[in-house]
């Protein structure tokens, strides 16, 4: 080919040159390469060629290969030695220039060198200069108006140099009156140094994870509401790129840091490779945050998935391309609630393993470096591209996803499309409350200290300090020694007995967290007193209520139970298929993480996995209050049945339907129980009263000024063995104390039958049996005589009251049932909706896609370097009808869909959504309530109902919805019927007991052996219809419909104060990528692998 040769005489035919100016370390040079190097070299380079893959790294080299295939370009290497010892007057002289900066590259001597010979640069020189500095690299991003995260700067001119700007709290720092909440990101502000921390909230377990780049790395921190602590990310070494540290909770002080408000992604980064303005490449993986573990294919590479962008994000590429002035160029990119953000920008970058990716950027940069230097000649790409002249053509075969077809009760290929359950949490430990009238000065003071001194405002106490404050106070208000025990003393003796009940709740486990432990001081009484300086009087409060609520804490044996639920969910509910998953739940968001770490396959701990990937929702609870007057009917009823001896019919033997009789499953000698019930209570509470006494008889008492010394909450929450220590050493399992546990049961026992009033309290029986059935599986240890027997008569009256406090009839049962779970109803149909507009999208473009014809770049000048990537766009997808208003958090949700041109499956629009609502167990049971009874109410009278009659008897004899029991609605599509056909969407229900086993049972093996761990095993799912029915979504949402929360009502999602967005309303934090991370431990011949 012909082009003008500047300085010459005339026009000689010569290819373009392209000159590789860079460190031999970054393009992976053989040691023996120091010199120059030119690639099918002319006359002039003859005596120093050497092979191409030899000089370049595999990407660069792929590239240079394609580019060289077109026979227009000679590439020239200058090697280091030219590059640092050579005057630039004796550099080849090239066309078109690629330099790029790294440790010890001479840049100003290649700026230099680019002023003498003026080549076209790739990526230009100057702004490169910019990427050293994160400060500005931030400031340019601002510049041109690309978005970033919330972010402040810490510059010190040396190390722990005291700043007036800059303030650290617990769970929060201040940056020039900006305040960043845990979990937050510090990076330093050198653009080489990628030590990155994250700092988790105590709430979480705390700590600190470090991401790890070789020898640098990155911070994040988290709040004490998470259980505090950091996270380190660092370069990948060997599988690892992040760890946790549950122990560091102070930011660091050596130099100058960027603060950073911590981006929920959904556990997945995206990385950007520009390569013009005109062309972005994206590829997603499992981020460094979720577990540290690096996920790799069999070849031992990186996992990574080629996504697609939005608009927007694929204007943000342009712009970071144009304003850097960078052609080839890599930026991460975060994803976040339904907005992109950019937070770092590389530089030079390549994609790794992708011939796709590889053909593009030849072709792109072939466009390039004609328009630079020969703008004359045509640029079209050949029909053919030259490199793959001589491939064999591919067979589309072993690209179709293997693992998705399952055979339908028809016969019929289906596809799994959703997968929606409902979870009850794991074992904790009992949750309980203390109540303290007070009138000490002390108390009455910090309420006011903490209330901004309003005498009536009631006061909040949860921080570190607070309760710090609040322990102080208790330590000096406990009398050294106990008070006489006349009847006058009784008094002053319970409320010493509660404050010590408080002190030992606060040194619990030597750490405070926001999440378990939590006070409110409530004003009661008030007087007029003298104002401080003598001018008139004010109010002052002289009497207030002190609640403090404590417990329900994630034992370890829930953390294990979670843990294989997650694992057997992975391996059975998912046929080898991809998903996108969102995780929600009311407050049990330990439960929600331990089964993201055994359905995901995570490692270590879960504070990390906590923040990164479980979202909190708690307006599903907001159905309790609305039920509250029929539960306190149903209660009232349920009372008077089991008190006053109210005869029922129960003769299952006769009746069809024993599950529409009133009060089913009330033994009928319940009445005679509850004295045997007492008598029982009161023999375990006195001997733990004797293990108490015994306890405080040689007290540790800490100086009332001692300071509670650091714990590793984060520790704790990640163990999943018994503590062998304090069972050896006799103590109860788990942080409770003898005190505590002698209070919990003083309680119970105290609640359950007044002796003066001769009256019997039902409503604690589920109570009773929940500490009985803790303290048998926990603390079987301690030998407390009688807990047996008492666990025995208490699970026979729990079958009957707990099932009973939801409705003491069918109808009643569905009116409470449909209250509760109201919202949780509407969410699903919701997610089910979605489910299916997306599917029938998928489906009809499918069908469009033969007339469809997308070329790799138009011949047309004004189109050489448009982006020859086939993308769908989200928003041109079906959308729901315009009658239906669609769930606000679906334009909240992180998306992250393959990339068809770049995805090795046929179908990678298809994924099967996941949503896991992970809450407490009045919603399984209203949930199941609604699904049994639903064709009860008026408007669906004569329907069949949902739940068929031999699952209506297996229910009608499960007593009990134990923790980690679980609803499942699977929907399957069946491809080979019409769109209009109702059959081509069916619904599959199963359900689970969760861990309903006795402890103690006796004949099963599996059984004996887990409790030798304190834990139980987890029933399997049941069916809820015959194995031959089809359930159509049509029919599914008709029979719901009326119980459920439209759409419409949903308002819109609020942030919880102080969280800056963690936290957020269903915030889709956990949408997964799609086949990121493998499903199936036994499917690697179904696992597609990345583009090699």
């Amino acid at each position: 080919m012909g082009m003008v040769e500047e300085g010459g005489a005339g026009v000689v035919d010569r290819k373009i040159t392209i000159g590789v100016c860079v460190m031999e370390k970054k393009v992976k040079c053989s040691p023996e390469v120091s010199f120059c190097v030119v690639l099918n070299p002319s006359p002039r380079f003859r005596d120093c060629s050497l092979g191409l893959l030899q000089v370049f790294s595999a990407p660069m080299g792929q590239i240079m290969d394609r580019l060289q295939a077109f026979g227009e370009f000679e590439i020239i290497h200058f090697g280091d030695k030219v590059i640092l010892d050579d005057l630039v007057e004796s550099w080849p002289v090239c066309d078109c220039l690629i330099a790029f900066h790294s440790s010890g590259y001479p840049l100003e001597k290649v700026q230099a060198y680019s002023s003498l010979r003026k080549p076209f640069l790739v990526n230009e020189l100057d702004p490169q200069y910019l990427l050293h500095d994160r400060r500005k690299v931030y400031e340019h991003l601002e510049m041109y108006g690309i978005p970033v995260p919330r972010y402040a700067c810490v510059n010190r001119t040396e190390p722990n140099q005291d700043l007036d700007y800059f303030v650290e709290e617990e769970d929060f720092i201040e940056v020039n009156g900006e305040v960043f909440w845990k979990p937050f990101v510090e990076k330093p502000v050198n653009g080489d140094d990628h030590s990155i921390m994250i700092y988790y909230p105590s709430s979480a377990g705390g700590g600190m994870k470090e991401l790890f780049r070789d020898d640098h790395s990155i911070m994040i921190y988290y709040p004490s509401s998470a259980g505090g602590g950091m996270k380190e990310l660092f370069r990948k070494v060997g599988n690892r790129s992040s760890e946790f540290h549950p122990d560091v909770r102070r930011v660091r002080r050596e130099g100058s840091y960027i603060y950073e408000e911590f981006m929920p992604t959904g556990g997945t980064d995206v990385k950007v490779y520009t390569v013009g303005p005109e062309y972005a490449h994206a590829e997603a993986r499992k981020s460094p945050v979720v577990d540290g573990v690096v996920m790799r294919n069999p070849d031992g590479k990186e996992v990574r998935y080629p996504v697609l962008l939005t608009p927007a994000e694929k204007q943000m590429a342009r712009e970071v391309c144009i304003a850097f002035r960078q052609s080839v160029c890599g930026f991460d990119l975060l994803r976040s609630e339904g907005s992109s953000y950019v937070c770092d920008v590389n530089g030079w970058s390549f994609v790794k393993n992708s011939y796709k990716y590889y053909d593009d950027a030849a072709c792109v940069l072939r466009n390039m470096f004609f328009d630079a230097k020969a703008p004359h000649l045509s640029s079209t790409i050949p029909p053919i591209l030259p490199w793959k002249i001589n491939e064999p053509i591919q067979s589309n075969e072993g690209l179709t996803r293997q693992g998705s077809g399952v055979i339908g009760t028809f016969g019929q290929s289906e596809e799994l499309r959703c997968v929606i359950a409902v979870v009850r949490h794991g074992d904790r430990t009992p949750k309980q409350k203390v109540k303290i009238k007070v009138t000490e000065e002390k108390l009455l003071n910090l309420m006011l200290k903490y209330n901004g001194g309003k005498p009536r405002a009631e006061t909040k106490l949860k921080t570190a300090v607070q309760l710090q404050d609040l322990l102080d106070a208790t330590r000096m208000l406990i009398p050294r020694s106990r008070p006489g025990e006349s009847d006058s003393d009784a008094e002053d003796l319970e409320h010493a007995d509660k404050l010590r009940q408080v002190k030992a709740v606060l040194e619990e486990g030597g750490h405070f967290s926001g999440i378990y432990r939590k006070v409110q001081l409530k004003p009661l009484k008030w007087d007029k007193v003298p104002k401080s300086d003598g001018d008139g009087e004010e109010e002052r409060p002289v009497e207030a209520l002190m609640i403090l609520k404590y417990g329900g804490v994630l034992t370890h044996a829930g953390r294990q139970q979670a843990e294989e639920l997650g694992r057997y969910f992975r391996n059975n509910m998912y046929p080898g298929d991809a998903l996108d998953l969102i995780f929600h739940f009311p407050y049990v968001k330990m439960s929600a993480a331990a089964f993201a770490k055994g359905l995901l396959d995570l490692e270590g701990q879960l504070t990390p996995i906590l923040v990164s990937l479980v979202s909190k929702d708690s307006s599903m609870l907001d159905g309790l209050d609305t039920a509250s007057s029929e539960m306190e009917e149903a209660k009232a009823q349920l009372n008077e049945i089991i008190t006053a001896g109210t005869k029922l019919v129960h003769d299952y033997v006769s009746s069809e339907s024993p599950w529409m009789i009133d009060g089913v499953g009330l033994p009928p000698q319940a009445k005679e129980s509850l004295p045997e019930l007492v008598k029982l209570a009161k023999k375990v509470t006195e001997q733990v009263r004797l293990l108490a006494k015994d306890e405080e008889e040689n007290p540790t008492e800490p100086s009332a000024y001692d300071v509670v010394p650091p714990y590793d909450q984060a520790k704790a929450l990640g163990k999943s063995n018994i503590d062998v220590g304090r069972i050896a050493d006799g103590l109860p399992c788990g942080s409770e104390g003898f005190l505590l546990m002698y209070a919990r049961w003083r309680k119970l026992e105290k609640e359950l039958y007044n002796e003066r009033r001769d009256r019997f309290d039902i409503t604690q029986i589920p109570d009773v049996y929940d500490s009985c059935k803790y303290d048998l599986l926990h603390n079987s240890h301690l030998n407390l005589k009688g807990l047996d027997e008492l666990f025995k008569v208490a699970q026979l009256l729990a079958d009957g009251v707990i099932p009973n406090e939801y409705g003491i009839n069918p109808q009643q049962k569905l009116k409470i049932g449909s209250k509760i779970a109201r919202r949780l109803l509407g969410k699903i149909l919701i997610d089910l909706r979605n489910t299916r507009e997306e599917a029938m999208s998928v489906a009809e473009l499918k069908k469009s896609q033969d007339q469809v014809s997308v070329s790799l770049c138009s011949p047309r000048k004004e189109d050489r370097c448009s982006q020859p990537k086939l993308f769908i766009k989200s928003d041109e997808l079906r959308r729901p009808n315009t009658g239906e208003n669609k769930d606000d958090d679906e334009d909240k949700e992180t998306k992250y869909r393959l990339d068809p041109k770049y995805a090795n499956v046929m179908t990678p629009e298809r994924h099967v959504r996941t949503r896991l609502y992970f809450t407490s167990e009045s919603h399984i049971h209203s949930l199941m309530n609604v699904l049994r009874y639903c064709n009860l109410d008026e408007s669906l009278q004569g329907e069949e109902g949902l739940v068929c009659q031999s699952a209506l008897e297996r229910l009608c004899k499960t007593k009990e919805l134990d923790y980690m029991s679980y609803i499942v609605l699977r929907l399957f599509e069946n491809t080979e019927v019409s769109l209009e056909d109702p059959k081509r969407f069916r619904i599959e229900l199963t359900f689970s007991r969760g861990a309903d086993l006795s402890p103690l049972e006796k004949n099963d093996e599996e059984a004996e052996s887990l409790l030798r761990e304190h834990t139980l095993p987890i029933m399997g799912p049941e069916r809820l219809q015959e194995v031959s029915s089809c359930l159509t979504l049509e029919t599914m949402e008709k029979m719901i419909r009326p119980f459920a929360m439209p759409a419409e009502d949903f308002p819109p999602a609020s942030i919880p104060a102080g969280f800056s967005g963690y936290f957020s309303k269903s915030a889709a934090v956990l949408e997964r990528l799609v086949k990121l991370w493998p499903f199936n431990k036994n499917s690697t011949s179904n696992a597609k692998k990345p583009t090699t």
